[in-house]
């Protein structure tokens, strides 16, 4: 008798996983972490072959994944769309047949969430999203990991999402539903949350300072995404009164914390004295990505360890 064919996990956005799963992959970021600072090899990937499909360019998602993949055992590949077939025309299902043969694993960074979904339909082995328009669950990994080193357990607690409803904000309302803390999130005019992504942990704001009163974690993401250049002024305008400044962060708990997924523009979306203050945890923030996603490839891959 055939054995029957296990699915094919992906991780395309956050809630494709349980709370139980993602509590195991950070369980396995802390212990993996702690080799890594002890510089003690660890290799449940080695042989194995990470494809990374860019078509919007990174400085953090390539690192943290190739150099994460490296640490890990196994190699990474880097292919651009532009220098590929994918940019001559060549149907995302083809490419998802063909890579996922050549490889164990495929992050894509791309533009369209249905883009990836195609991909990730056609492939052999698990796809994960480095990022599209819609969602970027590899950040807030990073992000809900991170809260949790430093103050514990993030359920019952308040994160207050400042700026634009965009594809970060997206995901921090499901992991709000998933961990079960209450999300404020507070946009200009015309830049809303679409209702149908609201839930019962989420709440909006049009006043910042009443999203981020009692807050335990202020959080923001630039003014102007990659893609949305050409309104690059106008968001300049209609976000000045959405920085999160030292005003904010008073506002919010004594103990809170800042996080921004980087890059960031000072001056802008946050003061310099709040991400270069003692509040902020970007930095930590930032190195965790690297972990978490290998703990994740590690799931991913070879499942629970």
């Amino acid at each position: 008798m055939t054995a029957p064919k296990v699915p094919v996990r992906h991780f395309l956005q956050f809630k494709d996983f349980s709370l139980d799963e993602l509590e195991h992959v950070f369980t396995r970021t802390r212990w993996i972490k702690d080799k890594f600072k002890r510089y003690e090899r660890y290799w449940p990937l080695e042989d194995r072959t990470l494809a990374m499909i860019f078509e919007k360019p990174s400085t953090r998602t390539r690192m943290s994944f190739e150099a994460g993949m490296h640490q890990l055992g196994g190699a990474a590949i880097y292919l651009y769309t532009r220098d590929s077939q994918l940019g001559r025309g060549e149907p995302v299902e083809d490419a998802g047949q063909v890579i996922s043969r050549m490889c164990d694993v495929i992050m894509v960074r791309t533009f369209e969430q249905q883009i990836l979904s195609r991909f990730a339909g056609a492939s052999r082995v698990p796809v994960i999203n480095g990022l599209t328009n819609e969602y970027h669950p590899c950040q807030i990994l990073a992000d809900v990991f991170t809260y949790i080193d430093h103050r514990g357990p993030i359920r019952g607690k308040t994160v207050a999402w400042i700026g634009d409803s965009n594809n970060v904000c997206n995901t921090w309302l499901q992991a709000a539903a998933l961990f079960d803390f209450k999300l404020h999130i507070s946009t200009p005019p015309g830049y809303e949350v679409e209702k149908e992504r609201m839930n019962r942990n989420s709440e909006s704001f049009s006043d910042p300072m009443r999203a981020v009163k009692g807050a335990d974690l202020v959080t923001t993401d630039v003014w102007t995404s990659m893609g949305f250049e050409s309104e690059n002024e106008a968001r300049k305008r209609d976000f000045q009164d959405w920085m999160v400044d030292a005003e904010m962060m008073r506002a919010a708990n004594k103990d809170a914390l800042f996080m921004h997924c980087l890059p960031a523009h000072r001056g802008e979306e946050v003061a310099a004295e709040v991400i270069d203050g003692p509040q902020s945890v970007v930095w930590d923030e930032a190195e965790n990505r690297l972990h978490t996603q290998k703990a994740l490839l590690e799931f991913l891959v070879v499942g629970k360890k």
